[in-house]
């Protein structure tokens, strides 16, 4: 909690803050690349910050975090929080960095805001950089405890024994300890860290979900190609290293398991929805509910542009279709197939049973107006969980 002489600053100064902070997470990020190149080359996205991502969704985390310190004193954005520690701990951030970005931040604001910010205003917004930062410090220490590696250690060497083509651009890749020992356990929807070494030395790091059961002796990820920058999306350099120099036999650096989109145990009706790539954290939820003889209400739905296009597209029809009681429908933008539906997304037709807990995951669009229908179907908004690929800018977009 904000001490009370800081939260009438931040309050007073939010604002400004507020219109300031696109130029000030991009002068932030200018000033620490600039005084540490090996965070860009070997830890951030490079695609993400070329094309702005990674800025809006740091924006979008400090405005928020600072709005529930000053509006909502008695509660913290944990979802919000949680996913950032999730990412961090896959990628092997330690509280070591904290002061790094402390630094470069409050000279970004200090620029951009110049005589605005007195000792006062910045002894507010340190205020509140540290309690953001010491909760996400927190929670990725537990998350490493859970995981049993030590703070920051999350990788490990992983053999590819497997390599199969599901679409023209989508590749599945098993995976088995190099070291012989056993596969580390994982939640269903969670994902792991892939990181390569490109050609110009860089150690780029992306995240994929573990589409297989939980409990198999392997691991397997699918890969989507991305071909070169999309508007508004990353460059696709991993992707593309991934579809085009990995073969059977040669050795990954992946990391431990995280994310929180995870299915929790529940006798509730569950929905699954997912557009695109998205389908990956649904394989593993439905292989977990087929092993755990789930016999409540599942709805399956999945949204491509074509079923060609849809990866994975009868194991996810076939492990849906092994539960007690589900229902699959699958949307096409184009060559939708007899018992398929055309176009986007609509739920206007589908039963959404009451207390059912809904999971999504695709892009961003995609997920605004699957909740929307859902919201409007009564599906309260705390039964709706949601994963995002890439940095999250569902808030910084709001």
């Amino acid at each position: 909690m904000l001490s009370a002489k800081s939260a009438e600053t931040v309050r007073a100064t939010l604002p400004a803050v507020g219109a300031a902070i696109g130029q000030i997470t991009e002068t932030f990020y200018a000033k620490m690349f600039a005084a540490h190149p090996e965070l860009l080359r070997d830890l951030f996205n490079r695609g993400n910050q070329n094309a702005g991502l990674q800025k809006q969704a740091l924006a979008g985390s400090i405005a928020t975090f600072a709005t529930y310190l000053v509006d909502r004193p008695d509660t913290r954005p944990d979802v919000m929080l949680s996913r950032i520690a999730h990412k961090h701990a896959s990628l092997g951030v330690t509280r070591e960095q904290y002061p790094i970005v402390h630094k470069y931040l409050f000279e970004a604001i200090v620029e951009i805001l110049g005589e605005a910010v007195t000792p006062d205003v910045a002894e507010a917004w340190d205020e509140v950089y540290w309690l953001m930062a010491n909760a996400l410090i927190t929670l990725e220490e537990r998350l490493y405890a859970e995981t049993q590696v030590l703070a920051g250690d999350v990788w490990r060497q992983w053999t590819v024994t497997g390599r199969v083509a599901e679409t023209a651009d989508c590749t599945t890749f098993r995976l088995t300890p190099a070291d012989g020992a056993p596969a580390p356990a994982f939640k269903p929807g969670q994902y792991v860290s892939v990181q390569v070494e490109l050609p110009d030395g860089a150690r780029q790091i992306r995240q994929y979900s573990l589409t297989g059961a939980p409990a198999a002796a392997e691991r397997t990820i699918t890969v989507k190609r991305v071909h070169g920058p999309s508007a508004g999306g990353p460059d696709g350099e991993v992707s593309n290293h991934l579809h085009s120099q990995v073969e059977v036999g040669d050795t990954l650096r992946v990391s431990a398991p995280y994310g929180d989109l995870v299915l929790r145990d529940t006798e509730a009706p569950l929905l699954l929805a997912s557009a695109g790539i998205g389908c990956t954290p649904m394989l593993s939820m439905l292989e977990h509910l087929s092993e755990s003889e789930h016999t409540a209400p599942v709805t399956v739905l999945h949204a491509d542009r074509s079923p060609a296009e849809h990866a994975l597209r009868d194991d996810h029809r076939a492990l849906a279709l092994k539960l007690t009681d589900a229902t699959v429908r699958f949307w096409y933008e184009a060559d939708a197939e007899p018992g398929d539906s055309e176009g986007l997304m609509d739920l206007a037709d589908t039963p959404v049973a009451p207390g059912t807990q809904a999971y999504l995951c695709g892009p961003l669009p995609f997920m605004r107006a699957v909740r929307e229908q859902l919201l409007a179907k009564g599906v309260p908004a705390a039964d709706i969980h949601y994963e995002v690929f890439g940095p999250d800018l569902w808030l910084a977009a709001a």
